[in-house]
């Protein structure tokens, strides 16, 4: 009762009393319903039809439910002091609906009990039939020989007394419905009375009896025996008016519990209808410990008749005959309930306790015997002033049935009498008003038997009453209607209950499946963020494994360039031991992917994996000829070859897996640089090849891994990938130039990455946006500085046509301020075209017509081709039948068409190129691993000019290499490329008859391209829709060029105080610069800064103006004042000889670098102080020259010394921050090359860093090229007794320039090819090329300046000669003005004009 009516269990209570209320009405349902059981109860025979489960539950199961239930109802609501009205109002029921609700179960279970003493009496004397008959309506459960009673009531007995109208509990329950909610003083002992011990020993036995049998109906099911106590037969037989001692003592509880009234230790308050007897109330009774036996403790006197056990029970029972006097214990332990009609218990039966007595205690064990004696001495105090208490004890069965009627009535009705009179006489207003509907209250009002009632106390009058006519009419008229009106409102609240049951499950099912699906969801959502973290981390693991993998693959990649480049060193023929070698190995060669600034790729490289592919010919011998002479040359070519390779087995092996992996110098031995920030699959694109791998971007570096696992990948012919770069790449950010976007496959999902090292890189990716994600995680340089664009990622996602509108190439173009060629090659990058896709290469077009005559006349149109149609319609009867089939075409199935082939694919690519490494090994393997038919081989140009205007199925253009690159037309590696039909042998491509050589051919073609094309007739539709505006004319451009020479030859002559020969001139006079200087350097060290001013467009052009000379003289110099500024002290080596390559002077004029000093270092020296800003050793010996590169943006630029020990090192120069090195400020500085190969002391150098070239010359034997990685490229061999080289100049055109010791000029090509010699009577000191390599400028000690042509060294001028000889030459930033140096000590200025010699002028005069 603490939990019951404790305030924090005050919300599970409520919720509990209101399920009851709800259950209450299905439960009376699902035994019988009250008015089939009452009509049973009334009924003559007292038979009840047999009962269908009802309401989803078992006969069983819904008996054992409705004992829960009140015992339930006896705790929560009869024996607690808890208040409905906020339950009711919470809960939505009307008022009274809890009370009327017990009202229905208890009169349920009274009629149930009722039923069950009839049912009971007919067994015992109908005996074996009655049983029959019982059984005839009550289906037995599992086993048979049970009884009846015993199969529906699991051997526990709610029926005390057989032969009453109503058991004791149930009048006292009546009371507790009626009496509940009265607070009044004069009714609250009979309110609180109103449980008996029959009553809690029901609630505790019923909650603690498991239910073992499926038995009767529920009618009969309630009634049947719970506590049955066998009393003996000769028991004294007064009686006790009174209420019994469990009623006194709950009342004192409830009263306890509710601080309605002080505790009394006097009598109780009488009712009106009985004689009470009064209790008193003992003070030292524990209201806990009564609450704890009333809810935890069973009762231990409650016992029960031994026949009507279950089995299990008999064990403990003793002998049946012998019949035993028994005692109750009430809910306290200290209240000894006597039997009936004794006065006074003595104590002494509390403490011996027959061993036959059997109580039922426990919910575990409902056979387990208990000891009721034991009384602890400090109880009995209290228990002896208790009064008799009436005890309910079975009355033997022999005198009840020889009693007389009266009797008999007042023992059935002695306990409902007086119940009947207080419901209908004092507590009639609240019965009507709570409880009873309108006829139940008519009932009440009407007839003078409530009178009658009020006033006699007698059983039998009021049996009498009930019996008259008055009652009956009273009774036919109101009590049905208002019974039936009470069960119709259980009725109706039993079908809400139900469909409110019905529908909350339903709700509960749907919340249930709703948390299940959630649940599910919760689950596999869980999961899959499991397997999503489990696959990402094991993709991570396996990036970190590729990283690690591809890094160490990276590292024997380099360690094996490495050993090789050092094994190339010591082998070369001019290495350490490159004359041991008996006989040499084959060299062979390969295109290098090196471009220069107009993307022209021209540089050729050893080829370790080069051969002369003897299978290929073999193969096509067998195919395209049985001849015998050709199959034995294959065979031949087979043997030579496997000879050739076993001399170089060495070289070949030593090359590792992938040779042509971009170089890498010391710093790419890096780690991986920080986490990866992006990660994407993607495709390299490269010649002929497309293999998947993973793109990872970190912080300063990009990687590719190829995905060697790919099935694709391992089809790849081995030989392609040898040739590809970059399926392990790794490039440091630092070194991407600019990214462009690109389509693939008619997709815009590609990126081109331009780096540093002049090499291009192509990927596809799976989308635009992943092309996007890209473009935004690397550096943002644009499409590079080349075209007017700022470097933004926008710019590099642009599209052609923005690119194209957005530069500034179409005006520079327009202003003839750069080429035709530059111009194509723009359009041709912007569109999209890259040499890593052969289905998208550069296009060029055909320019000339005339390949059949032996000279070729430039000025003649007709030699050029009409450039405003495709090459396709320049024929007109081939397009008059392209147009003809365009107009006749009817195939549903393929569209409209002009031309059945493309100007521009792989194919046709690679059968242009198919003389050099790789792409004949890219088109063997798109052939198939043979060369094709020799007459299908492109062999002579005029012959291919021809298919081009004739052949249906020939429309190709050009591609850039006709235009820069003669090795094409070459077969220098000896390729059996087949026989004609007509006899002729494949090898090198016939040449028009006006073209001597290959460079002729190229240089003629380059000529007519630059002559020809001043519009396009043709505009590409990606690029732009309006028309193409035209090229401005070199007259309009430059009308000085086409008059007559306006200025002197010579401008001025400017004399130094100092005597000492000017041995070095530099012009920085670019319009950039903060100080355009022309520098000087004499040869007692003497420099001087004189200051430029640009030259006038001609003179006497601005009258009024005063003339200006172009050079004015240093002030310090003039002066004669701030020598010390200009002087470097420091001495030289003694041995050294001053000339110009002693001297460097930086881009931006503000530093000047000097070889010759005796402690093997060259110093730099600032041009504003005279001071030394930096010493830089690395030779073994004195250095002897130094020169730089051209200058990029910044002022950055290579430097390269050399020095007698017969080196060059080449040095990094750091514009910004004015020192050699990366870092200037450090103690050491380390070359970024070591070149060797010579044997003697260098005397002249050059390096081309938009060729990537180094030239050098030493005291004795050849000059030598390298690339500016260190490695050796070619051995320029010149004629007999060139073996003592002076000077040497290399152009961006790829010319090398060379004057030798005896007089003889010398022109190599890039690739090592002599061109051109000539001899000389002078002995020149001084040579200048123009900026486009066309023009060779030299000077010497007979004092003449003269202008050859570089390309068959042609002399095309000389100035007027001077008094003295020329030590130095320099060409102003415009090239209008040549600086000579003199051995005078001054210098002369020379008027200039290249343009007096270009084609137009010479077109023109």
């Amino acid at each position: 009762m603490d939990f019951v009516n404790s305030s924090d269990n005050v919300i599970f209570v409520h919720n509990t009393i209101h399920l009851i209320s709800q259950v209450m009405d299905n439960m009376v349902m699902a035994c019988g319903g009250i008015l089939p059981l009452l009509s049973a109860a009334t009924s003559a025979t007292h038979e009840l039809e047999n009962i269908e489960p009802t309401q989803g539950l078992s006969i069983e199961a819904s008996v054992t439910f409705l004992q829960r239930l009140i015992s339930l109802v006896d705790v929560l609501i009869f024996a607690s002091s808890l208040g409905f009205t906020e339950i009711e109002a919470e809960k939505n029921m009307s008022s009274g609906g809890i009370l009327r609700q017990c009202l229905r179960l208890v009169c349920a279970v009274a009629v149930r009990n009722c039923l069950e003493c009839q049912q009971h009496a007919q067994l015992k004397t109908r005996g074996d039939k009655g049983l029959k008959t019982m059984q005839s309506f009550i289906p037995l459960g599992k086993s048979a020989a049970k009884s009846p009673v015993d199969i529906v009531m699991g051997g526990i007995f709610p029926v005390r007394d057989l032969d009453r109208l109503l058991q004791d509990m149930d009048i006292n329950r009546l009371r507790a419905v009626v009496f509940r909610d009265i607070v009044s003083h004069k009714n609250t002992p009979a309110a609180c009375s109103s449980l008996t011990p029959a009553s809690v020993e029901e609630s505790e036995s019923t909650s603690s009896a498991r239910r073992k049998d499926s038995g009767i109906g529920e009618e009969t099911a309630t009634g049947l025996g719970n506590n049955m106590d066998v009393t003996p037969h000769t028991a004294p037989a007064s009686v006790s008016a009174g209420p019994d001692a469990i009623s006194e003592v709950l009342c004192t509880l409830s009263l306890e519990v509710n601080k309605a009234q002080e505790t009394k230790s006097d009598r109780g308050n009488e009712l009106d209808t009985k004689a009470a007897s009064s209790v008193p109330v003992s003070k030292n009774v524990n209201v806990k410990d009564i609450l704890r036996s009333l809810v935890n403790i069973p009762a231990d006197g409650v016992t029960v008749d031994p026949a009507l056990l279950p089995p299990a029970c008999l064990g403990a029972l003793g002998d049946l005959s012998v019949e035993q006097p028994v005692q109750f214990r009430s809910f306290d332990r200290s209240v000894i309930i006597a039997t009936k009609k004794s006065t006074v218990l003595p104590s002494t039966l509390t403490t011996s306790i027959p061993t036959n007595t059997v109580s039922v205690v426990s919910s575990v064990d409902s056979a387990q015997a208990s000891d009721v004696g034991g009384e602890s001495p400090g109880s009995r105090s209290s228990n002896a002033k208790l009064p008799s208490v009436p005890a309910v004890g079975s009355v033997s069965q022999d005198p009840v049935s020889n009693m007389s009627i009266t009797e008999r009535l007042e023992h059935a009705l002695e306990k409902a009498a007086p119940l009947l009179r207080e419901i209908f006489v004092d507590f009639a207003p609240f019965l009507s008003r709570t409880l009873l509907g309108s006829h139940g209250q008519e009932l009440l009002i009407e007839g003078t038997s409530l009178v009658c009632m009020k006033s006699s106390n007698s059983v039998v009058e009021l049996v009498m009453l009930l019996c008259s006519q008055e009652w009956q009419n009273s009774i036919q008229k109101n009590a049905g209607l208002a019974f039936i009106e009470l069960v119709n409102e259980g009725r109706l609240l039993s079908q809400t209950m139900k469909d409110h049951l019905v529908r909350v499950a339903n709700e509960a099912e749907f919340i249930l499946s709703r948390q299940r699906a959630e649940d599910i969801h919760r689950h596999a959502e869980f999961e899959s963020l499991c397997a999503q973290y489990s696959a990402d981390k094991r993709e991570d693991e396996k990036m970190c494994d590729h990283l690690i993998r591809a890094a160490k693959y990276r590292d024997h990649v380099t360690a094996t360039q490495l050993i090789q480049k050092i094994i190339n060193i010591l082998t070369d023929k001019h290495g350490a031991w490159g004359n041991s070698a008996v006989s040499r190995p084959r060299e062979f060669w390969r295109l290098d992917y090196w471009e220069d600034d107009l993307r022209r790729r021209r540089r050729f490289v050893r080829n370790p994996l080069g051969s002369t592919h003897p299978e290929a010919t073999l193969k096509t011998a067998v195919e395209h000829a049985a001849d015998e002479d050709i199959l034995a040359k294959g065979k031949q070519s087979i043997k030579s070859q496997a000879l050739g390779n076993r001399n170089s087995e060495n070289e070949i092996l030593l090359e590792g897996d992938d040779d042509t992996l971009s170089s890498v110098d010391e710093k790419d031995l890096e780690n991986l640089a920080g986490p990866v920030s992006l990660s994407t699959p993607a495709q390299l694109v490269a010649p002929s090849v497309v293999v998947k791998g993973t793109l990872s971007v970190t912080s300063s570096e990009l990687y590719f891994e190829v995905d060697e696992e790919d099935p694709n990948f391992k089809k790849v012919d081995p030989k392609i990938l040898a040739y590809t770069e970059g399926l392990h790449g790794k490039w440091l950010f630092t070194e991407i130039r600019s990214i462009f976007s690109r389509r693939y496959l008619l997709q815009n999902t590609a990126l081109e990455i331009f780096m540093a090292n002049r090499v291009a890189v192509m990927f596809n990716f799976p989308d635009p946006a992943t092309v996007k994600k890209v473009v935004n995680y690397l550096p943002r340089v644009g499409i590079g500085t080349s075209f007017g664009l700022p470097q933004t990622r926008r710019i590099s996602l642009a599209s052609p046509r923005q690119l194209f509108k957005a530069s500034n190439m179409t005006q520079r173009w327009q202003h003839r301020e750069i080429s035709n060629f530059e111009y194509l090659m723009f359009l041709n990058t912007i569109a999209g075209r890259s040499y890593n896709d052969l289905n998208q290469y550069p296009v060029f077009p055909w320019v000339i017509t005339n390949y059949e005559s032996e000279e070729l006349d430039l000025t003649l149109p007709s030699n050029f081709r009409d450039l405003s149609k495709p090459v396709g319609a320049l024929n007109p009867k081939r397009a008059a039948f392209f147009a003809e089939r365009y107009e006749s075409w009817e195939d549903d199935q393929v569209p409209k068409f002009h031309y059945g082939t493309h100007y521009s694919t792989a194919s046709f690519v690679l059968a242009w190129l198919l003389r050099i490494e790789p792409f004949t090994t890219y088109f063997l393997n798109l052939q198939g691993g043979k060369f094709d038919h020799a007459d299908r081989t492109f062999s002579s140009v005029s012959r291919a000019w021809r298919n081009s205007q004739r052949d249906t199925s020939d429309i190709k253009e050009l591609i850039p290499e006709f235009y820069y690159l003669p090795e094409m037309f070459v077969n220098f590696n000896n390729y059996n490329l087949g026989v004609m039909d007509d006899g002729t042998v494949v090898s090198d491509v016939e040449l028009p008859p006006w073209a001597k050589t290959s460079e002729e051919f190229v240089r003629i073609n380059r000529l007519a391209v630059e002559a020809q094309i001043r519009s396009f007739g043709q505009t590409p539709s990606q690029l732009l829709i309006e028309p193409h505006p035209p090229r401005g004319s070199a007259m309009q451009v430059s009308p000085l060029m086409f008059t007559d020479q306006a200025q002197q030859d010579v401008i001025m002559v400017l004399k130094f105080p100092s005597n000492s020969p000017v041995t070095h001139v530099a012009a920085n006079t670019q319009p950039g610069l903060a100080t355009p200087a022309v520098i000087t350097v004499t040869a007692n060290r003497l420099f001087a800064v004189n200051k430029w001013h640009n030259l006038p467009a001609h003179q006497g052009a601005v009258q009024d103006q005063p003339y200006q000379l172009p050079v004015e003289i240093d002030p310090l110099i003039a002066s004669n004042t701030g020598m010390h500024k200009r002087q470097i002290t420091d001495l030289l080596d003694q041995s050294i000889q001053v000339h110009s390559q002693c001297f460097v002077i930086t881009s931006d004029n503000r530093y000047i670098l000097i070889c010759g000093f005796w402690d093997k270092s060259f110093r730099v020296y600032s041009t504003d102080t005279g001071k030394l800003t930096q010493v830089v050793f690395g030779h073994w010996d004195v250095v002897t020259c130094l020169t730089r590169s051209e200058s990029y943006i910044g002022g950055n630029c290579y430097i390269l010394s050399g020095s007698r020990d017969a080196t060059l090192l080449l040095w990094y120069w750091n514009g910004k921050s004015g020192g050699i090195g990366d870092n200037p400020g450090s103690e050491t500085t380390a070359p970024r090359a070591i070149l060797t190969g010579h044997d003697y002391e260098i005397t002249c150098a050059a390096v081309c860093a938009e060729l990537g070239l180094v030239l050098s010359g030493s005291q004795e034997g050849p000059c030598l090229i390298h690339s500016m990685n260190g490695d050796l490229l070619r051995t320029l061999e010149g004629p007999e007794n060139c073996l003592k080289p002076k000077l040497i100049q290399a152009s961006r055109e790829g010319h090398c320039v060379i004057f030798y010791e005896n007089g003889l000029f010398c022109t190599f090509s890039v690739n090592g090819k002599l061109q051109a010699t000539v001899e000389t009577d002078d002995n020149i000191r001084a040579m200048q090329l123009s900026r486009d390599g066309q023009y060779l400028l030299t000077g010497g000690d007979n004092g003449v300046v003269k202008v050859w042509q570089v390309s068959d060294l042609k002399q095309l001028f000389a100035y007027p000669g001077c008094d003295a000889g020329i030590r130095a030459m320099a060409l102003s930033y415009d090239q209008r003005c040549i600086i000579s140096g003199m051995a005078s000590g001054s210098i002369v200025l020379f008027y200039n004009n290249f343009n007096r010699w270009h084609h137009e002028y010479q077109t023109r005069y």
